[in-house]
């Protein structure tokens, strides 16, 4: 199933817990990280799982929790206080490699067990990219990650606090400076290998929504299958961006049936183009995530 946007709700605010659930995000993420402080922590969690105790119905936006970096004393309790609302999955930020995944998994595992949830329904999103030490340790999602990571994202704000940078963007072009460029690439690819949907990082301007559309475009075109969102508005922008258009469906399925017409050849002529193996993958590509998001996603 392609969740194409996943919109960050404050896990204190019983008001935008509330509307979210009227918003058109594929997924919500409640958060119990950065949106909420250490004197909140309590009364977060206790709205996260009543929030989810209230949300049993998940067909049309699932239901995942960002908990505290496993590495601090905030997530355990975090885990124990909302697993009993049975979430879609967890969002586990600021990781350093794959082992803490599966660590993850392992609580996962126990908690499920505790709770009488099906084994292995939790699944997990990772913010892949915010510490120093990720950028070198993405090599280690090869090697035997839980299948519960279904999902991978970026992020660059965290990152560029972690590299002691003033900003992660070019002030000349507006764009990612390479540190970041690196991370955005290493995510994508990596969550191609273990076949782990990959996740566009958010974009911060809230208020520029042709800017978030053209970035969501070119995240697309890239790879990616959908992008975080930290403002309502910004949900039916992704939606739209991550589904491809008619336009481009009609294309795809006249390549595929021109392959198809020419059984054996490995290229063909179309539209004074030639075409070979490759485009016949993209063609695929673009009419099975046109099916998906067709079958599994709130129509905006």
């Amino acid at each position: 199933m392609i969740l194409r946007s996943w919109l960050f709700v404050p896990g204190d605010s019983e008001r935008k817990l509330a509307k979210g659930g009227e918003n058109p995000a594929d997924a919500l993420i409640l958060d119990l990280e950065d949106s909420v402080s250490k004197d909140r922590q309590a009364v977060a969690r206790e709205m996260v799982c009543a929030t989810l105790k209230s949300r049993r119905d998940r067909s049309r936006q699932k239901l995942y929790v960002r908990i505290n970096p496993l590495d601090s004393e905030l997530a355990l309790p975090d885990l124990a206080a909302v697993m009993p609302g049975g979430p879609d999955g967890i969002c586990l930020p600021k990781v350093h490699s794959a082992a803490e995944v599966n660590t993850l998994a392992n609580y996962l595992a126990a908690l499920e067990a505790r709770e009488g949830l099906p084994p292995g329904a939790t699944k997990i999103l990772c913010v892949a990219t915010e510490t120093a030490a990720s950028l070198l340790t993405f090599h280690t999602y090869l090697e035997r990650v839980s299948e519960r990571l279904v999902a991978m994202t970026w992020g660059g704000e965290d990152l560029a606090a972690a590299l002691g940078a003033s900003d992660n963007r070019n002030p000349a072009t507006g764009d990612y400076d390479d540190p970041y460029l690196l991370a955005k690439s290493l995510c994508l690819a990596t969550a191609r290998a273990i076949d782990a949907q990959p996740v566009g990082v958010v974009y911060v301007n809230f208020r520029d929504l042709a800017g978030l559309e053209a970035e969501c475009l070119r995240d697309r075109r890239a790879g990616f299958l959908g992008k975080i969102a930290i403002h309502p508005d910004q949900c039916a922008v992704i939606n739209r961006a991550f589904t491809p258009s008619d336009e481009e469906v009609a294309h795809a399925r006249r390549v595929i049936e021109l392959f198809e017409k020419n059984p054996g050849m490995g290229t063909v002529g179309m539209d004074g183009k030639m075409l070979d193996m490759p485009h016949l993958k993209q063609a695929r590509n673009v009419v099975a995530l046109a099916d998906q998001t067709t079958a599994s996603s709130f129509k905006n």
